[in-house]
């Protein structure tokens, strides 16, 4: 049923009360946070890795060679165990006076339906990449004429891609923290970069969980995505955040619960559309992008899904803990109406006016 507003005007019914299922809204997200944080943890206590997610070359450096095989109509089936067995028995030239680095612990990725061959190897001369470009042909070729690759990554190129990604994102969310602080009540700003958190950690803890499963690296790309989710996240929770401030000046009678709920329906088609139409090139990307982007746009469409959970449900929720202090108010709030002096006994109201509930 349709209730009035302080200003007499009609309010929409309900699409849902967010606030009385907001147990359910915190143990899904605790159950997902707390599975990428198990994910996170066992990357790190994993000798192999020794990391909160499995690292790329971009981050480790070494040699990377990608081979392009020749198939007329499909390949004939590869498996990378086969190509593993190959690497750890195969003796490379010495370079100079260094030993040649063993392969037995190389990373193999079979890409576009085994059409591409990706070896992901310690520092290799010239000579030990064609030494190893040899030694697939028996196991994977014939390869394309041309269809060859040998990036090679310095440790100290590496280890500087690595320090940018992480100053890039501590200094993206504390200018976030800033901005909000400065932009809203400080409880807006504590529950946006509890939001944000919340979207980063569970990208980062499913992307774990895939280093762990099928040996997925995070290069500087993933970096990047997220520094877009960061900012998607933050957008979408200060447009839901906005319509809540709006909701509080103009029925600030109404519990602040209430105004939760409304603020939210308000705001949940708007949302959901935005949420959709920045998935479509997202999809588009992981269904025909190639394997450069697929991760990169499978980490994007993950923070928009995550991203706007958090918006519509987890961050509003949480807002709602603040029941007995009253909704946030703006820095700038607009001037209070002067107080209308008391009726005397000797008047009453205007005959006809009606008076209505807020309820």
């Amino acid at each position: 049923m349709a209730v009035s507003s302080s200003s007499g005007t009609p309010q929409r019914p309900l699409r849902f009360e967010l606030c009385r299922q907001r147990r359910r809204v915190w143990g899904v997200s605790g159950l997902f946070v707390v599975f990428s944080l198990v994910g996170l943890i066992l990357c790190w206590l994993n000798p192999s890795i020794g990391a909160p997610l499995r690292p790329g070359l971009d981050f480790t450096g070494g040699t990377q060679i990608q081979l392009e095989r020749s198939c007329s109509k499909s390949c004939q089936s590869l498996k990378t165990k086969s190509v593993e067995e190959v690497l750890g028995a195969l003796e490379l030239p010495a370079d100079k006076d260094k030993v040649a680095p063993n392969l037995s612990r190389a990373r193999v990725q079979l890409l576009d339906g085994g059409q591409s061959l990706v070896l992901r190897l310690p520092f290799l001369s010239a000579a030990q990449g064609q030494a190893v470009i040899k030694a697939m042909d028996p196991v994977a070729g014939p390869f394309q004429s041309g269809g060859q690759s040998v990036d090679t990554i310095g440790p100290s190129l590496g280890g500087q891609l690595l320090r940018s990604s992480l100053i890039s994102l501590l200094v993206a969310f504390t200018g976030i923290a800033i901005y909000i602080s400065l932009r809203y009540d400080r409880r807006y700003a504590l529950l946006a970069l509890v939001a944000l958190a919340h979207d980063v950690i569970i990208v980062c803890g499913i992307f774990a969980w895939l280093g762990l499963l099928i040996t997925l690296e995070v290069d500087s790309l993933f970096a990047v995505a997220l520094l877009t989710i960061a900012g998607y996240s933050v957008n979408d929770t200060v447009v839901v955040f906005d319509r809540i401030r709006e909701r509080s000046r103009e029925d600030d009678s109404l519990p602040l619960t209430e105004q939760v709920d409304r603020a939210v329906s308000a705001t949940l088609t708007r949302t959901l559309y935005t949420s959709g139409t920045t998935l479509l090139p997202l999809l588009a990307l992981i269904l025909f992008g190639g394997a450069t982007l697929y991760w990169f746009a499978v980490a994007l469409a993950l923070g928009v899904v995550v991203g706007s959970w958090s918006s519509i449900a987890l961050a509003p929720s949480l807002l709602s803990l603040w029941q007995g202090s009253g909704p946030p108010k703006a820095p700038l709030s607009a001037p209070a109406a002067s107080p209308q002096p008391p009726l005397s006994s000797s008047q009453s109201p205007l005959e006809g006016e009606d008076v209505m509930s807020d309820g």
